[in-house]
């Protein structure tokens, strides 16, 4: 996946996560310049950052992703780790935390949820900010369920089957590429499984671990918001 994740992002809203980041660190009055990125996958939000002039550590469970990240430039002073979110271990004093492009979603166990935001708080100075963003349950039902995406290019072709899980809300990627290398292509498969969660079970949870939800947003609105594809949550360490 990290070979090819790149070249299915390039759509990705990376600049408005950049943007919803810094201003939610000026709205919460936060002055800190050290970011955590959870689930950094590539590190394209965790270099744009950089550049911005955060002081930026990037953590991923997939080596493989945080070896492409570190070859963006290897010159920045970024640090990588490969740990798990839900065990955080040696991390403190950042004045932010984001996970974005639906980390959390990938988490489909509900006390693994938890453990997620009780590790990302530990990691905070107080008064940290915690910024992620979800899957909207329309979304999952209405759009993901049940769809087939397909796209062919000269260096990558893929069909992408998504169905819904065995789990309430959960959905089931089943992605096949084919990779464009020296003139012929390589084919690979993956399974990705995925699970979304109401905003006031997140809520709940999020108040079980200390945070508190100043606001959640909906594919970058100014204001608070729950109708859309994406929800974006700004938490709080108090």
């Amino acid at each position: 996946m990290a070979r090819v994740y790149d070249l299915l992002m390039q759509d990705a809203p990376y600049e408005q996560w950049v943007n919803f980041t810094k201003q939610m660190l000026q709205q919460n009055q936060s002055e800190g310049r050290r970011i955590l990125d959870v689930g950094c996958g590539t590190g394209e939000i965790t270099h744009r950052l950089h550049n911005e002039g955060y002081q930026m550590t990037g953590i991923d469970l997939s080596s493989d992703m945080l070896t492409v990240a570190q070859q963006k430039n290897p010159q920045a002073s970024i640090e990588w780790l490969q740990q798990d979110m839900t065990a955080l271990e040696g991390l403190s004093g950042y004045d932010c935390v984001i996970s974005y492009c639906d980390v959390v979603n990938y988490l489909t166990d509900d006390q693994k949820v938890q453990q997620a935001f009780d590790s990302i708080y530990q990691t905070l100075t107080q008064g940290g900010v915690f910024l992620f963003d979800v899957h909207s349950i329309d979304h999952i039902h209405k759009d993901l369920s049940g769809a087939t995406f397909a796209e062919v290019r000269d260096d990558l072709s893929f069909i992408w089957f998504c169905d819904s899980g065995e789990l309430e809300n959960s959905l089931i990627h089943d992605l096949t590429f084919f990779v464009e290398d020296d003139g012929k292509y390589q084919r690979f498969d993956e399974i990705h499984e995925q699970r979304g969660y109401d905003h006031k079970v997140l809520h709940s949870w999020l108040s079980e671990s200390g945070f508190k939800v100043q606001g959640v947003f909906s594919d970058f609105s100014d204001e608070p918001s729950l109708d859309g594809e994406r929800w974006l949550f700004v938490c709080t360490k108090e």
